[in-house]
């Protein structure tokens, strides 16, 4: 009779994020950051006359919007990076629970790779990415469209702003709090233990454990 396999001790390191995944995610943020900090500099008035040169800020950010879905699109080559974008758009019934809870991480729920607030954080980047887009392209390229379309782009494209840079900050400070889960999107790597904690579904999915035991 074969005897179970010995579970890994705590201290062990599971593989969690490929190479492609950590460099989409990198350059995605290096270039959000950019956009970010270039739109500070072009709507506050202060700003512009700290660091000047608005022509040369309008062009970075101009192209570092164009350039922002590109590692995105990228990735599309790599499977890793293809599996873990179908895990952020599979919303499950333990999502919802999730969400709905008070005590989300006290090991009660089941939680994979991705929780329900990494899902929702993904979604919305996303979303934002391609309506602060296509807005871009409509208000740079002023003779596409009509002075309404532009006028309308522009209020959207401000207020998606404001949104993107909130969900920013969010995203960063929930980060920092979580110095493990940062470490990951360098080294590829967790401790069984985090894992065990954090996502303990998808730790038992890594080690070949069946759902339930």
């Amino acid at each position: 009779m074969t005897r179970p396999a010995e579970p890994a001790p705590l201290e062990a390191e599971l593989a969690r994020f490929s190479r492609p995944v950590r460099w989409v995610h990198g350059l995605t943020g290096v270039l959000m950051l950019v956009c970010i900090a270039t739109a500070a500099v072009l709507y506050n008035g202060s700003l512009q006359v700290l660091v000047g040169h608005r022509p040369v800020v309008e062009q970075v950010h101009v192209w570092s919007g164009y350039a922002l879905p590109v590692p995105l699109l990228a990735g599309l080559v790599s499977g890793s990076y293809r599996g873990d974008l179908r895990r952020l758009n599979r919303f499950t019934p333990h999502d919802w629970r999730w969400l709905r809870s008070r005590s989300r991480r006290d090991g009660l729920i089941p939680v994979g790779k991705f929780n329900a607030g990494q899902k929702l954080n993904g979604a919305l980047s996303t979303g934002a990415i391609a309506v602060l887009l296509l807005t871009g392209v409509v208000m740079y390229n002023t003779g596409l469209t009509s002075d309404a379309w532009r006028t309308g782009a522009t209020l959207m494209h401000d207020w998606f702003s404001l949104a993107v840079g909130l969900l920013v900050v969010g995203h960063v400070s929930f980060a920092l709090r979580d110095p493990i889960a940062m470490r990951s999107l360098r080294t590829g790597t967790v401790s069984r233990r985090w894992a065990r904690h954090e996502h303990d579904a998808w730790a038992d999915e890594v080690e070949g454990i069946p759902p339930g035991r």
